[in-house]
């Protein structure tokens, strides 16, 4: 009888020190418990990520959520008269069901637009008219569908060019000329008065390009068109953008009275501006590993970037990460394997990401 009743109390004390060391080692805080008093730390999800880990670490670290592409016009609006709602419906109630705050992506975009925006009936280029007037249909009834729901709207994206010219050349430039930028605005407005608006681009960071972005948001906002911020993509690397280049920009932006956030956040291992231009056609799939000097690197980087951050928190009203974990980024698509993160492939945080969260609260 002894040495049944030992054993059972044994196994008890087992049960009990498991459970401690359980509740020790699991996480009680997230990024967005640090940040608390800061800003909003987001996250660009797709369907998989609303179930299973990638859900939990989702609910614990941040507090907001991104469409990272099926809100964009081509996936959702894939025909003129055919909205496909499932993805966006299911990503709102995920939003409201974790009280997270959810964000726009996007409503004007050149690239993953739908042909047939582009066409009359007669297969003929579209006029201006048609073009604004298919532009206004598409954005009240998105935004009035999900004006409950989505408190900041991407309403125009990347249509500031990157070399000498001033306006991107895409198919809605060339047919309204820079009008449906403005008009892109007013219609946003006019569906969600409430809405925080955004022109959002990335490389804002260089002295050329943020010149003109500059330059067109403050001719905007001088005919009275409801745009409330800018969003930097933040699409960086490891060396670049400097410090200074990061302040200025949030400066001069700030100065015009207008909200900044980081729209598109991630650090690429990788020397260079990556930007957010996708290089297409590239059929090499290189692995590389994650190398210390690559960790330290990213490490440095991500510690600068959050200092900044933190220093114009009367600034920012958002930070939003482009993904969610090494595990799969979008950078991987450039032909070989990035780590732009702060979780690595298994979900767990990365050193970086205790750089991230250890400053003076």
């Amino acid at each position: 009888m002894r040495k049944k009743t030992t054993t059972l109390i044994s196994l008890a004390l087992v049960a009990i020190i498991t459970s401690s060391l359980s509740s020790f080692t699991k996480p009680t805080k997230g990024l967005k418990d640090y940040y608390k008093k800061y800003f909003p730390i987001g996250v660009a999800i797709s369907s998989h990520d609303m179930t299973g880990e990638n859900s939990e670490l989702i609910t614990r670290e941040f507090n907001s959520i991104t469409a990272e592409n099926s809100m964009k016009m081509g996936p959702i609006h894939p025909f003129e008269n055919v909205y496909d709602w499932k993805v966006p419906d299911s990503m709102a109630s995920f939003a409201r069901k974790n009280n997270l705050k959810f964000r726009g992506h996007c409503l004007v975009w050149h690239t993953q637009a739908p042909h047939w925006l582009y066409k009359d009936k007669e297969g003929k280029t579209a006029t201006k008219q048609l073009l604004l007037e298919r532009l206004k249909s598409h954005i009240h009834t998105v935004v009035n569908r999900y004006k409950n729901d989505i408190y900041a709207w991407d309403v125009v994206n990347e249509v500031i060019a990157d070399d000498t010219s001033f306006y991107r050349k895409s198919p809605l430039y060339e047919i309204a000329g820079e009008d449906f930028i403005e008009m892109a605005f007013r219609y946003a407005h006019q569906a969600a008065p409430k809405a925080r608006l955004f022109y959002n681009d990335y490389n804002t960071e260089q002295p050329h390009k943020r010149e003109k972005i500059y330059k067109m948001v403050k001719g905007l906002l001088a005919k009275g068109v409801p745009i409330h911020g800018v969003g930097l993509q933040g699409h960086w690397s490891i060396n670049d953008p400097s410090r200074a280049e990061i302040e200025k920009s949030i400066s001069l932006f700030a100065d015009l009275g207008l909200e900044i956030q980081i729209t598109e956040l991630d650090v690429s291992v990788y020397s260079g501006a990556e930007g957010g231009r996708i290089i297409r056609g590239k059929e090499r799939k290189e692995v590389e590993p994650f190398t210390a000097e690559m960790e330290e690197k990213q490490l440095q980087q991500y510690k600068m970037i959050f200092e900044v951050f933190r220093k114009y928190k009367k600034n920012i009203t958002g930070v939003t990460f482009w993904n969610l974990s090494d595990r799969a980024s979008w950078l991987d698509g450039r032909g070989r394997k990035n780590y732009p993160l702060l979780f690595d492939k298994n979900l767990k945080p990365k050193k970086v990401y205790y750089e991230v969260i250890n400053f003076k609260k």
